[in-house]
């Protein structure tokens, strides 16, 4: 019975957090086992009884005030500098541009905000079709769960129990790779249609571009860095990355001022709280889980089916990316970490740092397909081009993250080689 409520309270869209409460409640009342009850506020909070967490809300702030402050125009002067002058110079921006903010920001949805306002129109007016100009914003979207910091990588390094900063470095080779993979697509796809040629900054300018934005990519270095030589916990990075935006958008660029400060904590603390109370009514749900001993069921069931870790991975790319066209990708991460990591680890012999980041950027892919597509949808709202013109430019980019997961399922080493 409890299944049944779980996946009807999901048909029709209760809110992940609530699902995952009352199924508990519902759990424990059906299983008559009530003195549960008396520990069922001790146990949501106990989920939140962890340090990294704290980073999700600090990486909200950075990418807040990195807007506020004027950093991604600069980041975009800066791309400029690198790969303007190619034809097809500024999808070329965009993708660079995109892993710059995927560096600071940690969260698609928030990304592909920011990157569609700046970029799209930019595009449209040298010549782009729209379509794909709001395509190549929504792809590089992608970057940011799976090149650090990631609040994506934050949530399942807590789950997990695995340290945050080893996700970190897991994450930098795929992210690469996926890049690559992207400018691939830009190239081939502008050799079809014939983009229109960029052009190169003079010296000049392209000194004062770099020298602008100097500032506002220490950030990302903090960011990657602390973790990477093991100066900074991923908690403690985000914090100074927070600190130096501020700093350099108020005393540097002079455009972010102190007076906007509270709008900016008042949106970071509603958008964190709706992650953090996620988290908290997981810990509760995982009674069910247990109780239940769904991972053991599921366990014996896959194994019948597949006894190669390869072909393991491949069914639950399958199953994720179902997962992820109905269900919000934090959310999914939560749902299914504590019933599919056990079988992968235990049954399997999967790395969790593998699981991880094949699971992080599978579920993604959910921000961009429909029938939830949230990603989709940001990205056609700040761009004015219908979804459905947006899909048909899409695909080729959504070919190319489904190459790379096959890729990544397959040789372990490409997410485990820098830990």
């Amino acid at each position: 019975m409890t299944p049944l409520i779980f996946a009807f309270k999901l048909l029709i869209a209760v809110p992940v957090a609530l699902v995952l409460a009352l199924t508990a409640i519902w759990y424990i009342w059906e299983s008559g086992n009530t003195v549960l009850y008396d520990s069922f506020a001790q146990k949501m909070f106990s989920g939140l009884e962890n340090y990294g967490l704290l980073a999700i809300p600090l990486f909200m702030l950075t990418g807040e005030m990195m807007n506020e402050g004027g950093m991604t125009r600069r980041l975009i002067n800066a791309a400029r500098v690198f790969v303007g002058g190619f034809r097809g110079g500024l999808a070329y921006i965009n993708l660079l541009t995109n892993m710059f903010m995927a560096a600071i920001i940690g969260s698609a949805t928030a990304q592909i905000a920011v990157m569609a306002r700046a970029m799209t129109p930019e595009m449209e007016k040298e010549g782009y079709d729209t379509g794909f100009a709001a395509a190549t914003t929504a792809a590089g979207g992608l970057l940011a769960p799976v090149i650090p910091p990631s609040m994506m990588f934050v949530i399942f390094g807590v789950l997990a129990q695995v340290p945050i900063g080893d996700m970190f470095l897991a994450g930098i080779l795929p992210g690469l790779m996926l890049a690559t993979a992207f400018a691939l697509v830009i190239f081939v796809i502008g050799v079809m249609t014939g983009f229109p040629k960029g052009s190169w900054f003079t010296g000049r300018e392209a000194f004062s571009a770099l020298l602008y934005c100097l500032p506002a990519a220490l950030i990302p270095c903090a960011i990657i860095g602390g973790v990477l030589f093991g100066i900074a916990t991923p908690t403690e990075s985000a914090a100074i990355a927070s600190l130096l935006a501020f700093l350099i958008g108020w005393l540097i660029y002079g455009e972010l001022k102190p007076g906007t400060l509270f709008g900016m904590f008042r949106r970071t603390a509603v958008n964190a709280s709706m992650i953090i109370f996620m988290i908290a009514t997981a810990n509760v749900f995982g009674w069910v889980i247990i109780y239940e001993a769904l991972p053991q069921k599921l366990a014996a069931l896959i194994t019948s089916i597949a006894s190669d870790p390869f072909l393991f991975l491949l069914i639950v790319n399958l199953i994720l990316l179902f997962v992820g066209m109905l269900i919000d990708g934090i959310a999914a991460v939560i749902l299914i970490t504590p019933i599919l990591l056990p079988i992968a680890m235990n049954d399997y012999d999967i790395s969790p740092y593998q699981f991880g980041v094949v699971m992080c950027l599978n579920l993604v892919l959910g921000l961009l397909t429909p029938p939830v597509g949230v990603g989709l949808y940001i990205a056609s709202s700040m761009s004015n081009v219908s979804p459905g013109r947006i899909l048909r430019s899409l695909w080729p980019f959504l070919l190319a993250v489904a190459i790379i997961l096959v890729l990544l399922s397959r040789f372990p080493l490409l997410s485990t080689a820098l830990i």
